[in-house]
């Protein structure tokens, strides 16, 4: 196991840097011409975890379809003072794999901060292969109260190789903690899930994604995200911000026309606790909503007229940048209530991506209005008909081609097939 610091420097418990040292799982300094850096570097940002480190750790070292070596591990522990050091000490020999452990006591230590010290340790680890000869290397992230699945590495490496630049996987609540949640917020959960769903399926129609098909899902949680080295710098880094840093990531990533993949196959277990470490976290919404039923959903729950307002609108820039005609602000500004002055600054952004996230804080009419719980069935019936008269027309026209002259007529098996991806 070795403890450095960023850039390799090794800190003390207070978190001064000393001596430039690095050592190998052993305690020994490495010969030189040993074996070349992982490929891939896992980051976990750690505090106070002492009952539940031994089970991620255990979790990624037993990945399975990847090469011997070919994964490393960077546990970044911030503030720890409950014993989770002298935990990780005693079950590093066991692991068999690369380890580099870094402990800093730092009074503003915060979520965002936290994870973005251990990314930028794994850039840095990776950075050590030669730049000539190694492929972009992966950094990915997980939570220390989360247990990744046996290949989820694996996983993400394949959604990567087929063209993404990073990748967001989904969570489930570890299944003893849930049952221990109130039945009315996991009512709401289900309800929320429904809409979220139907939301995703009618995106995918209106505006689809080629690199982010459906079947895809919305969620963006430090649980699980892979991302390519030269993605992860192009987008900024984690954003080192108390609250949300895994989706200002994401959305980072996206405002850098990085191609993310929502990768419904990857799913990790994750903690159903309401005593989470990060303040504002998953742990305090959960207890919010046990304690105030009616809070606003999230954002993206929206009233239906208005999502798909924002998904038609969204395709609608789409087309004009692929025309070349994005730069003409009277084809859309207007319409969206967005000033001439503010739509010049917009269009002079450099990616679409950027555009599109600009366009969307700017415009009044599409700044968020989450919906209450008990507006959601309503909503989820709304949706679900129009989404039922979306495959309908989509397998009507599937008869009318095959109708066409010198066509034979198909069969009622072959017109009564799923048409779509909905």
């Amino acid at each position: 196991m070795t403890y450095v610091g960023r850039q390799g420097l090794p800190v003390r418990r207070g978190g001064s840097p000393e001596t430039p040292r690095v050592t190998d799982r052993d305690g020994r300094k490495p010969e030189p011409g040993g074996p070349p850096p992982p490929g891939c570097i896992v980051a976990v940002p750690v505090r106070n975890e002492v009952d539940r480190i031994a089970a991620c750790l255990r979790a990624l070292a037993t990945q399975e379809g990847i090469g011997e070596g070919a994964l490393g591990v960077v546990l970044f522990l911030n503030n720890c003072t409950d014993g989770t050091a002298e935990a990780v000490a005693a079950l590093a020999p066991s692991l068999r794999l690369p380890l580099r452990v870094i402990e800093r006591d730092f009074a503003g230590a915060q979520a965002g901060w936290a994870r973005r010290e251990a990314m930028e340790a794994a850039a840095a680890w990776l950075d050590e292969s030669p730049s000539e000869t190694a492929p972009d290397g992966v950094i990915l992230t997980t939570d220390a109260d989360s247990r990744v699945p046996p290949d989820w590495v694996a996983r993400n490496l394949t959604a990567l190789a087929q063209g993404a630049d990073a990748i967001a996987g989904t969570i489930a609540l570890d299944a003893a903690e849930a049952a221990r949640l109130p039945d009315a917020l996991h009512a709401r959960g289900r309800l929320e899930g429904a809409y979220e769903a139907a939301l995703i399926a009618l995106e995918a129609w209106i505006d689809p994604v080629a690199h982010d098909p459906w079947p895809r899902h919305a969620t963006r949680s430090g649980a699980t995200l892979a991302v390519r080295l030269s993605a992860y710098r192009a987008a900024g880094g984690m954003p080192a911000i108390p609250l949300g840093e895994d989706r200002a990531f994401v959305a980072a990533l996206l405002a850098a026309d990085a191609r993310v993949r929502h990768a419904p196959d990857i799913v990790v277990v994750t903690s159903g606790r309401l005593d989470g470490r990060a303040p504002g976290g998953a742990a305090d919404t959960m207890r919010r909503r046990c304690e105030a039923p009616e809070s606003p959903c999230d954002p993206r729950l929206e009233p239906l007229w208005r999502a798909l307002f924002r998904f038609a609108w969204r395709r609608r820039l789409r087309r004009l940048h692929a025309a070349g005609r994005l730069d003409r602000t009277g084809l859309w500004a207007p319409w969206l209530r967005i000033g001439a002055d503010a739509a010049r600054r917009i269009a002079a952004l450099p990616t679409l991506g950027a555009r599109l996230a600009a366009i969307e804080v700017q415009s009044p009419l599409l700044a968020p209005r989450p919906l209450r719980p008990g507006a959601l069935p309503r909503h989820i019936r709304g949706a679900h008909r129009l989404l039922a008269g979306l495959r309908h027309g989509a397998q009507s026209r599937q008869v009318l081609r095959g109708l066409r002259p010198g066509k034979t007529r198909p069969a009622l098996g072959q017109a009564s097939e799923p048409a779509s991806h909905a």
